[in-house]
């Protein structure tokens, strides 16, 4: 996407005229037949465009590795032949600036303007939306996570989690009447009643009481899953400079403060210790990452806010496709 949040042509690097959406993902992003869970993936802070890639195979091959490792841990991955074969989508935007309290604050600014005055969230929304018509519906599978249906996870980290909840918010909005949202505002269907499975926020740069001033409609958006936030003391960049451009810790150093609806607080676990369906099995949960998110390169002041391509976050993604099923 440009700075205002339009896509740009993969080939051109030229803005996709409106006219052309459908069309352009439909020729670029249609979800395989092999897949059995599609991921989209939306980067942050002081990543360029092939760092976010690079970010998202590697969690994914975490993820491949951690199965492969220790599949006992997901009772319902285990039961496919195919257990986890999933199909990623980046969705990368300028993030680049200096590591100064400025340079956090033109980025902060520049996500909310892509956001909320920019096409970010519509762009994003018409993504999902997208996705969600030409996915097969798992639960018309007979056998779930087949290749008769897939699943859609959703991925944010630091302020590319402020995107996907402006974008889950827009696209939940009844009120637009829009064929290329999520359909929210439609009537249920009977054996699919949700369009995303789950929303994961790795060291989400946004304000505590994000989901009470910000993205409030998130509390009764039919998710299939919870929301889950990660965090760590060791997140400078949530922490000090958060402090310092918001005057208040930012939701990737101490967690989501206040939400809409029930509001867990558990610890990430280790890559071999379950997950226990009720620990994630809320609306919104804070899970937090402070023994395991503590590395930094040397002498980096935003710390610990992108180390989350962990084995430890495999294992989470891998938990949340597992309890999906």
């Amino acid at each position: 996407m440009d700075d205002t949040g339009w896509l740009l042509d993969a080939e051109t690097g030229r803005p996709v005229a409106e006219h052309r959406l459908p069309s352009y993902f439909a020729e670029f992003l249609a979800p395989p037949i092999w897949a059995t869970d599609i991921v989209v993936y939306v980067h942050g802070w002081q990543t360029s465009p092939e760092s976010a890639r690079r970010a998202a195979a590697r969690l994914l091959d975490l993820a491949e590795r951690q199965l492969h490792a220790a599949s006992g841990l997901y009772h319902r991955l285990g039961e496919s032949t195919r257990a986890f074969a999933p199909w990623t989508v980046v969705v990368r935007w300028p993030s680049s600036s200096l590591v100064t309290p400025g340079g956090y604050r033109r980025i902060r600014n520049r996500a909310h303007a892509m956001g909320t005055e920019g096409h970010a969230a519509h762009i994003i929304g018409r993504l999902l939306g997208y996705l969600d018509t030409e996915r097969p519906d798992p639960g018309s599978a007979a056998v779930l996570a087949n290749r008769d249906g897939q699943y859609l996870h959703l991925i944010g980290h630091s302020f590319g989690c402020r995107f996907l909840c402006e974008a889950v918010q827009w696209a939940g909005d009844a009120t637009l009447n829009n064929a290329d949202t999520l359909g929210w505002g439609l009537p249920a269907v009977p054996g699919r009643p949700f369009t995303a499975d789950s929303m994961l926020l790795f060291q989400m740069a946004a304000p505590r009481d994000a989901f009470t001033t910000l993205f409030p409609s998130l509390a009764n958006a039919p998710l299939r899953g919870p929301v889950v936030a990660t965090h760590s003391r060791h997140d400078r960049a949530t922490g000090f400079w958060h402090l310092r451009a918001e005057r208040s810790p930012g939701i990737g150093h101490s967690g989501i403060g206040v939400a809409p609806a029930p509001l867990f607080n558990a610890r990430l676990l280790p890559a071999h210790r379950r997950y226990p369906r009720q620990t994630l099995e809320h609306r919104f949960v804070n899970l937090d990452a402070s023994d395991y998110f503590i590395r930094g390169r040397k002498l980096n002041p935003a710390g610990a806010h992108s180390d989350h391509l962990r084995p430890e976050s495999a294992h989470l993604l891998l938990s949340l496709a597992d309890h999906s099923r």
